[in-house]
């Protein structure tokens, strides 16, 4: 392959990278709208996200993950407190600690927000997209999915 041929892979590479950020971007924020949590922050989303996928935890343990301060990790953890989405409970290994979890207020909200995000997401594939497309789109979730796969 000549220099030109190779240019012109690396611009176009280039160029596909920033329309899939832009692309994603979109798709994410609509599918957060459906969802019904785009009130709350990434922060708070994240923690929540991380308390369901790994259970209860110590605040100091939450900050860890997330790469922040205790004082930081107190803060985001307070406000979800203070809107129902998490509860505390003593560590029954070190009383002094509380581990922090989901409530079921905040389950209920995920589970429904992941099936309202679902439903929208069918509805328009399915209006938007022909047998063809959607065998397109099929290919290419595939061809993503390798691109993401360590």
């Amino acid at each position: 392959m000549d220099n030109r041929a190779s240019g012109y892979q690396a611009e176009r590479a280039s160029a596909l990278a920033a329309e899939l950020r832009a692309a994603f971007g979109k798709l994410k924020r609509k599918l957060r709208e459906q969802g019904g949590r785009s009130d709350l922050k990434p922060s708070q989303a994240s923690v929540l996200l991380r308390l369901e996928k790994d259970g209860p935890a110590a605040v100091s343990s939450l900050a860890r993950a997330e790469g922040m301060r205790p004082q930081s990790m107190s803060t985001i953890v307070t406000s979800l407190l203070e809107a129902g989405l998490v509860k505390g409970s003593p560590d029954p290994k070190d009383g002094r600690q509380t581990l922090i979890s989901l409530s079921r207020k905040c389950e209920k909200l995920l589970r429904e927000g992941r099936a309202a995000t679902q439903d929208w997401l069918t509805t328009t594939i399915q209006k938007k997209l022909s047998g063809q497309e959607q065998e397109k789109l099929t290919a290419a979730v595939d061809l993503l999915t390798r691109l993401i796969e360590d």
